[in-house]
């Protein structure tokens, strides 16, 4: 079925079949449940793992064993799961293991509720565990892109062999568009630093220890290195009506969205407002966001968090008079809230 109407989560587990991804382990979760589900009937029907684990720690350390023999394997939970998987996701990045991740981010702190939020932003692209490592995070705001990022992230994974997150929210879980399904899947390749249990690889050293401070060094200049890299080459964002506007939104996700239409309706009451989409949250568009922080009047954050990716945007625009509209607790901003907010002009 090349077109088909899916929700979002399950668009997930499309993707990663797609993207030959051979192992899938978790623990259900609240607005996540449904990407385990999905996993739990396409992966065995076609002759893949599923295994639901006994917790969010269980998951990420088999994660971890998988990769570490050259699988692609992959887990999602949310904001409570992924907290849990600290430790594991600082294992994976100190071991360079190629992971993808997948965060359906609800509200809190603590337990919180069930509704959609962006506050996880800091936890994923800060790291999250302990020591100097940073995440790739891709930053969907379609079914669409649920899968098309979804097969990105594994390719992404085993490229720079890091963690990949896809960071999205309930809404994005749980809505239902069209989903176009392409005819290529992709085959993964023997990995040359794998461990696959022969002679070739019997050598090969999968660790995240090293007890020399030389070595230790050594290594998380390494790690930089690749992030430096990844930070130049795989940087992504979408822009719509920047040109023509002297006020700039900036978004991710779910919010774009309602941005978008927003600015539709405010062009047609005579008011350009332009949007900057973060595709990628790390590697973050600073760049971008630099050059057109200097033609836009405005700029202004809409985010369901208490404005954790607002601090990135001020840091790469040096623009101390960044405006945030937040929302919290799995409130959405409305089409008319910000309109109302636009046209009432500059509020800090």
């Amino acid at each position: 079925m090349p077109k088909r109407v899916v929700t979002g989560n399950e668009a997930l587990i499309l993707g990663a079949l797609m993207a030959d991804c051979t192992h899938f382990f978790g623990y259900p979760i609240t607005p996540a449940s449904e990407v385990a589900e999905a996993a739990a009937h396409y992966f065995p029907a076609s002759g893949r793992t599923f295994l639901q684990a006994e917790s969010e720690l269980s998951a990420i350390n088999m994660l971890y064993g998988a990769s570490s023999c050259g699988a692609r394997a992959m887990t999602a939970s949310s904001g409570p799961g992924i907290a849990l998987m600290g430790e594991g996701l600082s294992y994976l990045a100190g071991a360079r293991l190629p992971a993808v991740i997948v965060d359906i981010q609800r509200a809190g702190p603590g337990l919180g509720n069930i509704w959609p939020e962006q506050s996880d932003y800091n936890m994923v692209v800060k790291g999250g565990g302990h020591g100097n490592y940073s995440n790739i995070v891709l930053t969907p705001a379609s079914v669409q892109e649920m899968y098309d990022f979804t097969k990105k992230a594994f390719d992404l994974a085993q490229k720079y062999r890091m963690n990949v997150f896809i960071l999205a929210d309930g809404y994005l879980g749980q809505m239902m568009e069209a989903l176009e399904i392409d005819s290529s899947p992709e085959i993964n390749k023997r990995q040359e630093w794998a461990l696959y249990g022969d002679k070739a690889s019997r050598d090969h050293l999968i660790t995240s220890i090293y007890m020399s401070v030389e070595k230790q060094s050594d290594h998380n200049k390494l790690l930089q290195a690749v992030y430096r890299e990844v930070e130049e080459k795989e940087v992504d964002w979408q822009e719509y009506n920047t040109e023509q506007s002297s006020i700039l939104m900036i978004a991710y996700g779910i919010t774009s969205r309602i941005c978008r239409s927003a600015i539709e309706q405010l062009k047609a009451r005579g008011t350009e407002v332009g949007l900057l989409r973060l595709k990628s949250a790390f590697p973050f568009p600073k760049k971008r966001l630099k050059e057109l922080s200097a033609s836009h009047k405005r700029l202004i954050v809409v985010e369901m968090s208490s404005g954790q990716m607002a601090d990135d945007v001020v840091l790469a625009t040096g623009n101390l008079a960044v405006e945030k509209f937040l929302t919290y607790g799995g409130k959405i901003p409305t089409v008319a809230e910000l309109i109302t907010y636009v046209e009432g002009g500059p509020q800090w």
